[in-house]
């Protein structure tokens, strides 16, 4: 029970120490230290698997591993590069470029504290069993990670802050209405009712009122969707993730974004084992047509390049929601992708903040010769553009593959048309933004250009601590695609077989 309740109370109470400790480079070793801590339990879980607690309120099974997994070593590579983050910036000596607001020891540490308080929350997400406790960590995510979008106190992060705050309250609003109604379906009796634990839900599926599930399924899906960021709930995500400092946009789309998808997993299971999965399936594949029609759209005509990356990663939700709306082998293939996007989209938003550093602007155009004047960070982002569009031999490949192989099996040959469509359409959107980025000669703006820093030199793009990460990460994505693990294939398996594959 000890080691279960360490996953979420080891980032509080680190969060709580970093929030009163004054000196910055203790605080930053607390970051680092419960970084490492909290993967090794990861890595201990896949070894030895802790006992429940609470009457399995709180317990591990193999999705909440899988998932857990991704989140512990993402905060991990986010965790190192935030330390080279606040050591590049020289945070007590200048003013930050992208605020224009002076830094003091207060920010870091509300930032750090929050940024714990964000692992401890979303590990509960992937512990908990109860549909209310799982509400609960759902929300406390959206409150421990709304102060590091604001970070960097400027007009449009307070106006970003605000839109995550307000839809996402809204979405999840909606799914407190969904668990009233699931409530509603698990009453059997005037004095007997189904708890709302994962397992007594499944276990007496066949019982549960089916209008009511259904009317619940439709409100959790919607309500937790607007937190995965699917069509049309997505309109906080691309200014979240926008103006979120890098590390921060790491974890929102590699790692919040997971929570949620497990969510509507957790209550997919629900209606597999009541008979209601085709129902269920066929609400997610609209929803991942849509999310991927509307992220093709706005890639196409974007020239932010962190907003590129925000709508890729509504895309990609709509691609894991369009796998689970196929089922079958595509199970696998949904819960491989979110293992190769959050990998690989954390490693895209790192290597944007090493471009954003040298050359002060989020603007695409304005962008010229990063391969010369970043030479890690450019390599990474092209590499980190061709996994991202499912190109060989990086692991999003071998994961889109699966899915469509599972499409043209089934014979539904327009949805795998679509879906073709809609990736290569996609592909070229960002191959004109990425290539144009990383081609031609340097072009540097100075410091004094922009308002506020003219007095202090423009900082360097690259050092270990902003380029090892990334370089991880991508590795990992590497290594995915040319081989699979049996520890991990074993473990996707067991977590596809949960959900009905």
């Amino acid at each position: 029970m000890t080691m279960i309740l360490l996953f979420f109370l080891l980032p509080i109470i680190a969060g709580v120490a970093a929030l009163f400790v004054p000196s910055d480079r203790f605080r930053r070793l607390i970051l680092l230290a419960t970084a490492v801590a909290h993967c090794a339990l990861t890595g201990l879980a896949w070894v030895h698997r802790p006992a429940p607690a609470f009457g399995c309120w709180l317990l591990l099974d193999d999705l909440g591993l899988l998932f857990l997994s991704i989140v512990s070593f993402l905060f991990l590579a986010a965790s190192f590069y935030s330390v080279g983050y606040f050591q590049r910036e020289d945070w007590g000596n200048r003013q930050d470029f992208e605020g224009g607001f002076l830094f003091s020891n207060a920010r870091e540490a509300t930032f750090t504290c929050c940024l714990l308080f964000f692992l401890a929350t979303m590990s509960l997400v992937c512990l908990g069993q109860d549909f209310g406790l799982l509400w609960v960590a759902v929300e406390a995510t959206t409150l421990s990670s709304a102060p590091l979008i604001y970070f960097h106190r400027h007009r449009r992060s307070l106006e970003a802050t605000w839109k995550y705050l307000m839809i996402c309250s809204v979405g999840i609003g909606l799914a407190l209405l969904g668990n009233f109604c699931l409530a509603v379906a698990a009453t059997l009796g005037p004095d007997k009712s189904v708890p709302l634990l994962l397992s007594s839900l499944i276990s007496h599926g066949g019982l549960l009122h089916p209008l009511w599930l259904k009317v619940a399924f439709l409100l959790l899906v919607v309500g937790y969707g607007t937190k995965l960021g699917l069509a049309p709930m997505h309109t906080w995500l691309p200014d979240a993730h926008s103006e979120a400092p890098s590390m921060v946009s790491a974890l929102l789309s590699g790692a919040l974004l997971n929570c949620a998808f497990l969510a509507v997993l957790r209550i997919l299971q629900v209606c597999q084992a009541a008979g209601l999965g085709e129902f269920g399936q066929h609400i997610l594949l609209g929803f991942g047509l849509l999310s991927m029609t509307v992220a093709a759209l706005f890639i196409v005509a974007q020239s932010d390049y962190k907003r590129m990356l925000a709508y890729s990663s509504i895309e990609h939700m709509g691609i894991l929601s369009l796998a689970v709306g196929l089922g079958g082998a595509a199970y696998f293939g949904a819960l491989f992708h979110a293992v190769n996007h959050s990998l690989t989209k954390g490693m895209l938003f790192l290597v944007a903040g090493n471009i954003l550093t040298a050359y002060k602007t989020k603007s695409a155009p304005e962008v010229r010769g990063a391969a010369k004047l970043l030479p890690i960070s450019g390599v990474l982002w092209v590499a980190g553009f061709l996994a991202i569009t499912g190109s060989p031999p990086f692991g999003p490949f071998l994961s889109e593959l699966i899915i469509l192989k599972s499409a043209l099996d089934q014979g539904r040959i327009v949805i795998a048309v679509v879906y073709l469509v809609l990736l290569s359409v996609i592909f070229i959107g960002m191959a004109a933004i990425v290539f144009r980025m990383c081609q031609g000669a340097p072009v540097e703006r100075a410091a004094a250009d922009l308002p506020g820093v003219g007095d202090f030199p423009a900082p360097a793009g690259e050092s270990a601590l902003t380029v090892i990460p990334p370089l991880v990460l991508g590795l990992a994505v590497l290594v995915l695609g040319l081989y699979l693990p049996p520890a991990l294939k074993g473990l996707l398996e067991h977590a596809a077989r949960a959900i009905g594959g």
